[in-house]
C-alpha cells in the first residue's frame, strides 16, 4: 500500500500516512501530537488548514462549514489522505526531537 508524506509548513516536520488511516492516528504513530479530543469530527479541536494536497472523509459531513472546507480547513481525526499533504498548523514532536 502506498503511503503519503504529510508535512507541516511552519516547522518542516513530516510523517508518513497510509490512505486507510486518519491523519491524526498516523501523526500519533509517528510521535507527533496534534490537538484532539473527540476523534470523531465534532469537537473541532484538531482543525488544521490544508495548504496543498487532498483528503477524503468517510462520514457524510465532518464538523466543518462549507466555507471552511472551501478555505482548506480539515479535521485530521476523520480526514484520510489521498495525496501528499502540506498543513499550515502547529504540531508537537513527542519523540524528544
Amino acid at each position: 500500500m502506498a503511503v503519503h508524506r504529510i508535512r507541516f509548513a511552519n516547522s518542516g516536520m513530516a510523517f508518513d500516512a497510509p490512505p486507510g488511516q486518519p491523519l491524526l492516528l498516523s501523526a500519533v504513530a509517528a510521535g507527533i501530537a496534534l490537538p484532539s479530543s473527540c476523534r470523531n469530527g465534532t469537537c473541532r479541536s484538531c482543525i488544521q488548514q490544508l495548504q496543498s494536497g487532498s483528503v477524503s472523509y468517510r462520514i457524510d459531513w465532518p464538523g466543518l462549514l462549507a466555507e471552511e472546507k472551501e478555505d482548506g480547513w480539515i479535521l485530521p481525526c476523520v480526514a484520510y489522505p489521498e495525496s501528499d499533504l502540506v498543513l499550515a498548523g502547529d504540531e508537537r514532536d513527542r519523540s524528544g526531537g
